[in-house]
């Protein structure tokens, strides 16, 4: 099943500003990171309706994504304290 686009448009927004808070990053790395995971393409693509998935699994799914191509480049994740 696809999504509204402009309604699309609005979750990705509050999916990266979660996931910028959660990982401690910026707000454009987050979004730089968004657009080139794995979730913004099933997201896009209407896979498994992960748009209806909340806000904040979307952005810890981003997260474990994010830590593993972090360990995979052989950097540490930042701590988000």
């Amino acid at each position: 099943m696809n999504a509204n686009p402009i309604l699309l448009q609005k979750k990705y927004a509050r999916v990266v500003e979660r996931f910028s808070e959660k990982a401690g990053i910026s707000l454009d790395d987050a979004l730089d990171f968004f657009y080139r995971s794995e979730i913004y393409c099933f997201i896009r693509d209407g896979v498994s309706d992960m748009h209806c998935m909340s806000d904040d699994y979307l952005a810890d799914e981003l997260i474990a994504e994010y830590e593993e191509k972090l360990r995979r480049a052989g950097a540490a994740p930042q701590s988000s304290s």
